[in-house]
C-alpha cells in the first residue's frame, strides 16, 4: 500500500524547510537573465479571501515557471496600508487605525504563507510605515519643484451636519446622503493639492512601447480623452450691460451657423454676472441641486435634460446672432470650459434640450441624398455638406471642419485647439490614516515645502476619532502648530493627507530596496530589475492605478530619476471569482468562500490547482464545490501513481508503447509550455491530466522503462509551479536533486512532440470532393476554414449558399448546400 496523501502535513514541512533555507530569497545579481514579476499588493481589510487567491496563486506559478525557465525572477509582495476602512474600524470600534492595520497585516502574512508562494518576504513592505511614506513625502517635494504639485479650489462632497468631507462610499442613496447621519449632501469648494498629470496628457495615449490588454488602453485612451477641434469665443451680454467673452471648445465648428443657445455649467464664474435680478432665485436653486449631484449621474445619457434660462444672451461670432444662455447640470465645470454651444440640429443631447425648452433647430447640414425635413425627428450626426452656413455653403463634411477652423483663425474668431477629457490628480484626502502632505503655512512666507532633512513629517499616534469623521488631525495641536523652516516665525502644517494611490505609484521601484534610508530606492537595482516585466492585477485598476503608475514613471524619469518611460512592460487582468450562486460574493447573499476553510480541507495545493483549473484565467467565473473534488481526486491520483506499489519492470518493454508514451510525454511538455507562456493554466492542467491518466493505462506494462523515468518526472517538473508542496515531495521520493523548483524546465524533441496528421475527407453534399492532411486535433473552427477554401469544394459551390457544415473530428467535414434563391441572383 502506499503511503496516503496528506497535503497538510506535506504543506508544513515543505515551507518550513523553504523558510529556513531562503530558497526564494532572490539575488540582487545573477548570471541569469532576470525577470521581473509583479502582482498588485493587497490592501489588509483583515483576512485573504479568495480573491486574492484568485489573483496570486495563478501568478506564483508564473514567476515559478519563470524560474524553472532560467530566469533570475523577483517575485516581491508588501500591503498598500493606509486607507479609509482603518478610520472607519478607529471610529466604530474604537481601535487605533495603525493597530487595526498591523494586525491585519500579521493575519494576511500568515495566509499568504499558507499559499506557498515564491514570495520574497525579505523585501516586504508596509506603506503606513514611516520608512516608506517618507519618500512619498520626498517625490511630492521633487513635484513641487518641478512644478508639478500645485494647489487650487476644488470641489468636495460635503457632510454640513458633520462638518465633514465625505469619501465616495460614504455618499449613499440616489439623493446623496451622509451614511453616518443621513443628512443630504452637498459640494464644497475647499483649497486642495494636485499633480499635474494632464502635462503628459498625449504621451500617456502612446503605448507603443508596452504589451497592455487592448481593454486597458481602450479605457484609459477613453479617460484621457483627447479631441481635436477649435476654441471659438462668443461676446457674453449681462443684464447690467456689461459685455464677457465666453469661450467654448468644439469639435465640429462646421456646425457653428446652428448654434441656436449656449450651456454653461451651475458652478461656472460668469454665472452670477449673467444671471438676471427675476431669474436669481431659480438659478440659485438649480445650482444648489446640481452641485449635489456625482458627475457621474450629471453625464448619465439616460436621464432627461433639464436647465434654467439665466435671462441672458450672447452672440455667435459667425454669424452675430443673439442666443439665450442657460445653466444645465449635464455641463460641467471640470471639462473644457464649462461652456458649450448647442446645436440641436446635430447633437442628439442637445436636439432633446431644444425640444423640451422650445429652442429653434436649424439645419446647417444637409446628408447625402435625401434632405432633412423640419421638424426633425432626431439630431442629424453624420456626413453630407455645410447648408445655411454663409460662405461655408456646399462644403463637404467632414472636410469642411479644418477648412472652418483656419477660417477661425484667419478672421480672428477662434483657434485650432487640442482637449482634454483627462484632470489634474486631486491627491488631498481631508483624513488621518495617510501620507501627511509636507507643507506648513506661515504668515509671513506664505505655503513652505518642509526641508528635505526634516522628512518623514510623522503622523501623530496620539489623535482623536470624532464620531462625525472629521480628520483628527484638525485638532491635534502639537501636529498643527509648527515653526516655518524659512523665518522660524509661527506656522501651521498641511492637515490634508496624500490620496493612497501615491503609495501604489511608485511601490514596484521601493520592493528593489526596501529598507534604503538615503534615497527612494537604489538606482543600480533599478537599472537592473526594471522596468517590471510581467504585472497581474485587476481591470478594475484600468484608470485609477495603472494610469497614474505610468505618469509617476514619466515624471521621475524628467526628474533624472529613472533611466525609462513605462512602469510595466506586459499587463494581465485576471477575471473575478464568484460565489457558486454565479454573483458576487457577499456576506449578505452567503456565497462568500473562505479560502483557510478549503485550505484545511483540501491543503493549498488543490486550491491552487483548481483556481487555475476552474476558467481560463482572464475570465473567471462561479466557484463550483463539485469540480473542486475533481481537482483533489487529480492530485491524489498522481501521488498514488508516484508513490504506489508497483513492481519496477526490467525490460524489454513493448516498443511501439514505449515510443507511444516518449510521443504522449514531449506533447505535453510541449503543450504545457505554450499554455504557461499565455497564462492558460486551465488547458495546462487538462494536458496534464490527459497524460497522468495515459501513465496509469501503461503502468503495469512500462514502469522502469526510461520512458517511463522520463514521463514521471516531466510530470513532477510541470506540476511543480500549479502544486508546488506536492512535487516538492515526489521529486523527493523519485531521487530528485533539491528542490525541485531550481531545477530546469522540461523540454521537448520537436519531432517526438510533432501531432500526428490525419487525411480529412471534405464533402459537399454527401459526395467526396477533397482530402485534406491536417493535425489529428485540428480545432473545428480550423477545419471548417480550410474545407471552404479549398479550390475543389469552390467549384461545387458555384451558383450555391452554404447551408451548414458538419465536423466529425479528425476524420470528415460535410458541407451542406442549396441553390442560390432566384429572387437573390436577380
Amino acid at each position: 500500500m502506499s503511503q496516503r496523501y496528506d497535503p497538510r502535513a506535506l504543506e508544513a514541512k515543505w515551507q518550513a524547510r523553504w523558510e529556513r533555507d531562503g530558497l526564494y530569497r532572490t539575488p540582487d545579481r545573477s548570471d541569469r537573465p532576470k525577470f521581473y514579476f509583479l502582482t498588485m499588493y493587497p490592501y489588509p481589510s483583515g483576512d485573504l479571501h479568495i480573491g486574492h487567491w484568485y489573483a496570486m496563486a495563478p501568478s506564483d506559478a508564473a514567476a515559478r515557471y519563470r524560474r524553472m525557465r532560467g530566469y533570475n525572477v523577483l517575485f516581491p509582495i508588501g500591503f498598500d496600508a493606509f486607507g479609509l476602512p482603518a478610520e472607519n474600524a478607529a471610529i466604530k470600534h474604537g481601535i487605533h487605525p495603525k493597530t487595526w492595520t498591523l494586525g491585519n497585516i500579521e493575519r494576511m502574512r500568515r495566509q499568504l504563507r499558507s499559499m506557498g508562494a515564491m514570495f520574497d518576504w525579505s523585501r516586504e513592505i508596509v506603506t503606513c510605515e514611516p520608512e516608506y511614506y517618507r519618500w512619498n513625502q520626498w517625490f511630492f517635494l521633487k513635484f513641487y519643484e518641478a512644478g508639478l504639485a500645485y494647489r487650487a479650489l476644488a470641489p468636495v462632497d460635503w457632510c454640513p451636519n458633520c462638518n465633514t468631507t465625505l469619501a465616495r462610499e460614504q455618499v449613499v442613496g440616489a439623493d446623496r446622503r451622509c451614511e453616518r447621519c443621513d443628512t443630504p449632501v452637498v459640494k464644497k469648494d475647499l483649497e486642495q493639492w494636485f499633480f499635474r498629470i494632464t502635462k503628459y496628457a498625449d504621451e500617456l495615449l502612446d503605448f507603443s512601447g508596452i504589451d497592455w490588454p487592448e481593454r486597458i488602453i481602450t479605457m484609459q485612451r477613453n479617460w484621457i480623452g483627447r479631441s481635436e477641434g477649435a476654441e471659438v469665443t462668443f461676446t457674453a451680454h449681462a443684464p447690467d450691460g456689461s459685455q464677457h467673452p465666453l469661450v467654448v471648445f468644439t469639435t465640429r465648428p462646421d456646425t457653428l451657423w446652428g448654434a441656436t443657445f449656449m450651456v454653461l455649467a451651475p458652478e461656472h464664474p460668469l454665472v452670477p454676472v449673467l444671471t438676471a435680478p427675476d431669474r436669481r432665485a431659480e438659478v440659485e436653486a438649480y445650482t444648489y441641486q446640481a452641485r449635489r449631484q456625482s458627475e457621474i449621474d450629471r453625464m448619465s445619457t439616460e436621464r432627461e435634460k433639464t436647465g434654467v434660462f439665466l435671462g441672458s444672451y450672447a452672440t455667435n461670432p459667425v454669424n452675430d446672432q443673439r442666443i439665450p444662455i442657460w445653466i444645465a447640470d449635464y455641463v460641467l465645470m471640470g471639462y473644457g470650459t464649462g461652456a458649450i454651444m448647442g446645436v440641436p440640429a446635430h447633437d442628439q443631447r442637445d436636439f432633446e434640450f431644444a425640444r423640451k425648452y422650445g429652442l429653434p433647430v436649424p439645419v446647417v447640414i444637409q446628408p447625402p441624398g435625401e434632405p432633412l425635413l423640419e421638424p426633425l425627428a432626431a439630431a442629424y450626426e453624420g456626413p453630407g455638406r455645410m447648408v445655411n452656413s454663409g460662405p461655408f455653403d456646399g462644403t463637404p463634411v467632414p472636410e469642411g471642419i479644418p477648412r472652418v477652423i483656419a477660417w477661425l483663425e484667419e478672421t480672428g474668431r477662434g483657434r485650432r485647439a487640442v482637449n482634454y477629457r483627462l484632470r489634474d490628480w486631486l491627491i488631498s484626502r481631508q483624513r488621518y490614516w495617510g501620507t501627511p502632505i509636507p507643507i506648513v503655512y506661515c504668515q509671513r512666507c506664505g505655503t513652505v515645502p518642509v526641508p528635505y532633512e526634516d522628512l518623514p513629517v510623522l503622523l501623530p499616534e496620539d489623535v482623536d476619532f470624532m464620531p462625525t469623521g472629521e480628520s483628527p488631525l484638525k485638532y491635534h495641536e502639537g501636529f498643527r502648530r509648527t515653526h516655518c523652516p524659512r523665518c522660524q516665525g509661527p506656522a501651521e502644517r498641511e492637515t490634508d493627507t496624500m490620496d493612497t494611490f501615491v503609495d501604489s505609484s511608485w511601490y514596484q521601484y521601493r520592493y528593489l530596496s526596501p529598507h534604503e534610508d538615503r534615497a527612494p530606492f537604489d538606482p543600480e537595482q533599478v537599472a537592473y530589475w526594471c522596468p517590471v516585466d510581467q504585472y497581474t492585477g485587476g481591470a478594475e485598476h484600468a484608470v485609477m492605478h495603472l494610469l497614474y503608475t505610468r505618469f509617476f514613471t514619466k515624471a521621475l524619469a524628467d526628474l533624472g530619476l529613472l533611466p525609462f518611460r513605462e512602469p510595466m512592460l506586459r499587463l494581465f487582468n485576471q477575471g473575478v471569482i464568484l460565489g457558486e450562486d454565479g454573483e458576487k460574493m457577499s456576506k449578505s447573499r452567503g456565497n462568500v468562500v473562505d479560502p483557510d476553510e478549503q485550505v484545511a480541507r483540501y491543503g493549498a495545493d488543490v486550491v491552487r490547482a483548481y483556481l487555475m483549473f476552474m476558467r481560463p484565467w482572464e475570465e473567471g467565473g462561479p466557484w463550483s464545490s463539485r469540480d473542486i473534488e475533481g481537482v483533489a481526486r487529480f492530485l491524489r491520483r498522481v501521488w498514488d501513481l508516484v508513490t504506489g506499489p508497483t513492481q519496477r519492470l526490467q525490460g524489454p518493454w513493448p516498443e511501439d508503447e514505449v515510443l507511444e508514451l516518449r510521443r504522449r510525454t514531449h506533447r505535453t511538455v510541449r503543450k504545457v509550455t505554450e499554455d504557461f507562456e499565455r497564462f492558460g493554466f486551465n488547458t495546462a492542467l487538462a494536458a496534464l491530466m490527459e497524460l497522468t491518466n495515459h501513465l496509469y493505462r501503461v503502468r503495469e506494462r512500462l514502469v522502469g522503462s526510461p520512458a517511463w523515468e522520463e514521463a514521471l518526472r516531466s510530470l513532477i517538473l510541470m506540476l511543480a509551479p500549479v502544486a508546488p508542496h506536492l512535487a516538492e515531495e515526489l521529486w523527493e521520493r523519485i531521487g530528485g536533486p533539491y528542490s525541485v523548483h531550481t531545477q530546469a524546465w522540461p523540454t521537448y524533441d520537436p519531432e517526438l512532440a510533432r501531432t500526428p496528421e490525419v487525411t480529412l475527407v471534405v464533402q459537399v453534399d454527401g459526395r467526396v470532393r477533397d482530402r485534406l492532411t491536417v493535425p489529428e486535433d485540428l480545432p473545428e473552427a480550423e477545419a471548417r476554414a480550410l474545407a471552404l477554401a479549398s479550390e475543389r469544394v469552390r467549384q461545387h459551390l458555384d451558383g450555391r449558399v452554404v447551408k451548414d457544415v458538419v465536423y466529425v473530428p479528425g476524420k470528415v467535414v460535410n458541407i451542406v448546400s442549396e441553390p442560390v434563391p432566384a429572387e437573390a441572383k436577380g
